[in-house]
């Protein structure tokens, strides 16, 4: 798989190795990015819009390890809503609520789908989504074939 096919495209599946080096990457990009911002040399602003295009890849990348896993792409909804509910002021709702909704559902749902992309292999062989996944070509040259 060409790096632009990692970054840019939904189509066939992507190995668990290639998911967290996307994680590590979208990782460093985040730290980089908001510690600019806190250091005043961007605004927290430019640092939220510029993570908007990082949204792009990630989808990708996530796409293709579901994949990978034989899920449909709709099972990526539930990082969106999960994002939704952390982003949401729950105030008017008595406590326990707010904490089920604000903390319990969100961490649920974000280390299930961390475990389901990131700890379990892919279906072995062809699925409904194509061959099995090859590794990703980071530098332009042939890499060893790791599962």
């Amino acid at each position: 798989m060409t790096l632009q096919a990692w970054c840019f495209s939904w189509r066939g599946r992507l190995r668990r190795r290639d998911f967290w080096v996307w994680l590590t990457v979208w990782l460093a990009l985040m730290v980089v990015l908001y510690t600019l911002a806190d250091r005043g040399w961007i605004s927290r602003q430019t640092a939220a819009f510029l993570v908007v295009f990082l949204l792009l890849p990630t989808s990708a990348v996530v796409v293709k390890r579901l994949h990978d896993r034989n899920k449909s792409a709709w099972w990526a909804l539930l990082l969106l809503v999960a994002w939704m509910m952390l982003a949401r002021d729950w105030e008017m709702l008595p406590q326990h609520w707010q904490w089920a909704l604000d903390r319990f559902v969100p961490t649920l749902i974000l280390v299930t789908m961390t475990l389901e992309l990131g700890t379990f292999s892919g279906t072995q062989g062809m699925n409904r989504f194509g061959r099995a996944a090859s590794p990703v070509n980071y530098f332009g040259r042939k890499l060893p074939d790791y599962q």
